[in-house]
């Protein structure tokens, strides 16, 4: 039975870029998601931006922006670590955003409904001079444990303790300095207390949805002490005005707390991305079949095991299948900290040139199921990327496919001979057990089994020495042998690393000159079968490089958001030769028509004044039917080398604008010249 599945990270809070952090926990899911389609599920990945609170609205407010400004400018910044490290979002939205708003106060409603919503009177500390109440962060003063200075209104960084903001001693507002006052005002709490709540978490919390250490974590939080304390809480999920979230219906100056809405984001992005493709989410939603997967750090587990649950149950929708709880990442096995120099930039990695699967694969060479944190140490990354990807896996191809090109013209044999087949059950023997080690999420022991099978495939190599077979009289049959079970090897060893490395296993299918990889292809020869020129598929680490990314030990200052044209900042300057050396030219589009086997592109002929047209496959299709392309004038980068791709030889490109950011901004738009260009005309 194909699965279904419905997979979420934590949404990040837009109020900086992502850092190592985040694009940890998105390799995680990516991993998994990733395999989950190569066995042939359905799989609906999303995310978002976690646009409210007042973090946002103040640091809006310090930038001269609005606060949809503020987000705007972060989330334009998203996609460039995305697609640098392949992660396979099938949406990514916003809170700040009308599906969101709607399911918030629809949520709401049905807790309401349920008399699972209280009203009552607070006490907080109020700014007088910004006219505002005071998030606890937002107060400081000294510690009334043990009376460390500038300490904020939740707990003291110097010995530990917690309280709350009116235990400070000398209260202060970090906003303004002035002193706050107490003042009451009405807030509204969801009764997680409530018996009904409290039932349903106790057996949804200990029944399989989460790991075994998450699972005692969270029974220490429904134990009640002898005195009556502990137990679960009531939530406050109200704040006052001014505040940059969402209204609470039926209450003027009201606001929902960020982190009720918040993981609502997963279900607003649903509908999003359920909305461009005309699908019905709520029957969606309604499918028992579907599995609804989060993954989450351990610092956000209370908000994910009790409120979340509690708060799609009691409101009449689906709950959570798993919740998967992953722990931090480390630098050397330090905290990572910018201004000691042991913070690691993904944009920065990315600018270096460092590649992504380096990345991908040492995060999952730590990765297992429980909530353990992941260090990174350079000297290991560097050692880890070349022994395995680079010495072990990328060095078959490398020794036995340039004999197949010139020997065999590309041709792999059918005939293994008795060695070759027998290294072959070996590794199809292993791939159920790969299998489910990517199942259960023990990346890190999936990839040591990969890699012992890279080590089988290595000594069978080296016993046959196809590098002296070549030399030998008579031995054509031999290394026909050796070389083309080499190859099957490595195809194989690819199709099990695909889901760590996928722009490797890319560029593996089209030197195989293969479709891309499913999971049951591992166990499916290629057969007859002729393969591409190998090209250099990976190379080393270099040490300076990895060094470089750590940044000088300096106080970190926050970059302020900034709107940038299309969504993406622009590029650096170019002199005017630079520009000459692209050849631009008029076209005009005589035939155009879809590309079977893809959703993307169009195969278009164009007219650039030369004696026969060219052929230029573009990614339009999105935007544009064939037949109202035909007869329009475009402009042609004329003197692009031709490229080949799996459909055929593209003689150029087709210049197209559009934002960064297609999935929130989407659109294509063709250029073309104004009326009375002719076809061949150059642009300047």
């Amino acid at each position: 039975m194909t699965r279904t599945l419905f997979v979420t990270t934590a949404l990040p809070y837009a109020n900086a870029p992502f850092h190592i952090g985040h694009m940890m926990e998105y390799i995680q899911a990516d991993i998994w998601v990733r395999y989950q389609r190569m066995r042939g599920a359905k799989v609906y990945f999303v995310g978002a931006d976690d646009a409210h609170g007042a973090p946002i609205m103040i640091a809006a407010e310090k930038a001269g922006l609005t606060p949809q400004q503020f987000v705007a400018g972060i989330a334009s910044g998203r996609k460039a670590y995305l697609d640098g490290f392949s992660i396979s979002f099938d949406n990514w939205h916003s809170t700040d955003s009308e599906e969101n708003t709607a399911l918030a106060q629809s949520i709401y409603l049905g807790l309401r409904d349920a008399g699972l919503i209280d009203v009552r009177q607070v006490e907080q500390f109020f700014d007088p001079v910004k006219g505002m109440f005071l998030p606890d962060r937002y107060i400081k003063g000294t510690c009334p444990k043990c009376g460390a200075a500038d300490q904020y209104g939740d707990s003291c960084e110097v010995c530990g303790a917690v309280y709350a903001p009116t235990d400070l001693v000398n209260p202060y507002s970090a906003l303004s300095g002035a002193t706050p006052e107490l003042r009451s005002s009405e807030h509204y709490f969801f009764r997680l207390s409530d018996p009904r709540c409290v039932e349903f978490l106790q057996n949804w919390t200990q029944d399989g949805k989460l790991q075994p250490e998450v699972a005692n974590k969270v029974r220490e939080w429904f134990v009640t002490d002898p005195d009556g304390s502990g137990g679960l809480s009531d939530w406050d999920i109200s704040r006052d005005a001014p505040y940059f979230g969402i209204p609470i219906p039926d209450a003027e100056g009201k606001y929902f707390y960020v982190w009720l809405d918040a993981p609502i984001g997963y279900l607003a992005s649903l509908v999003n991305l359920f909305g461009k493709l005309g699908t019905d989410v709520d029957a969606f939603l309604a499918d028992p079949a579907v599995e609804q997967i989060h993954f989450i750090g351990k610092d956000i587990v209370y908000f994910h095991t009790l409120f979340w649950p509690a708060m799609l149950k009691f409101s009449g929708r689906k709950v959570p299948d798993n919740v998967y709880v992953h722990g931090f990442i480390t630098v050397s096995e330090e905290k990572m900290s910018k201004s000691r120099g042991t913070g690691i930039s993904p944009l920065r990695y990315l600018e270096l040139g460092l590649n992504p699967d380096w990345l991908r694969y040492y995060i999952a060479a730590k990765l297992n199921s429980h909530v353990e944190d992941v260090d990174f140490t350079p000297s290991d990354f560097v050692t880890r990327v070349n022994s395995d990807l680079v010495g072990k896996y990328v060095n078959i191809a490398s020794r036995v496919a340039g004999f197949i090109s010139k020997r065999f013209d590309g041709r792999l044999s059918t005939d293994l001979g008795a060695d070759g087949e027998a290294l072959l059950a070996e590794l199809h023997a292993q791939v159920p057990v790969v299998a489910e080690l990517y199942e259960t999420r023990e990346f890190g022991k999936a990839l040591r089994e990969i890699m012992a099978l890279a080590d089988k495939v290595n000594a069978y190599v080296e016993a046959h020495k196809p590098w002296e077979l070549a030399k030998a009289e008579g031995a054509e049959v031999e290394l026909h042998q050796a070389c083309s079970t080499g190859i099957e090897a490595f195809r194989v060893l690819t199709i099990l690393l695909a889901p760590v490395v996928p722009a490797t296993a890319d560029a593996v299918a089209e030197f195989l000159g293969t479709e891309q990889f499913g999971w049951d292809d591992a166990v499916t020869p290629l057969g007859e079968h002729v393969i591409g020129r190998y090209a250099h598929l990976m190379q080393r680490v270099d040490p300076v490089l990895v060094d470089q990314l750590f940044e000088p030990a300096v106080p970190a200052v926050e970059p302020e958001p900034v709107a940038t044209p299309g969504g993406e900042p622009l590029a650096d300057q170019i002199t005017i030769d630079s520009f000459a050396a692209v050849d631009l030219r008029v076209a005009r589009i005589v035939a155009a028509a879809a590309v079977e086997g893809s959703t993307k592109l169009l195969q278009l002929t164009v007219d650039v004044g030369e004696p026969s047209p060219r052929t230029i496959f573009s990614g339009i299709a999105s935007a544009y039917r064939p037949e109202d392309l035909v007869g329009r004038l475009t402009v042609v980068v004329a003197n692009l080398a031709p490229r080949t791709m799996r459909f055929g030889v593209s003689e150029g490109m087709v210049l197209a604008a559009g934002h960064a950011d297609a999935k929130t901004e989407p659109g294509i738009f063709l250029l073309e010249p104004d009326a009375g260009a002719t076809p061949g005309m150059r642009v300047k």
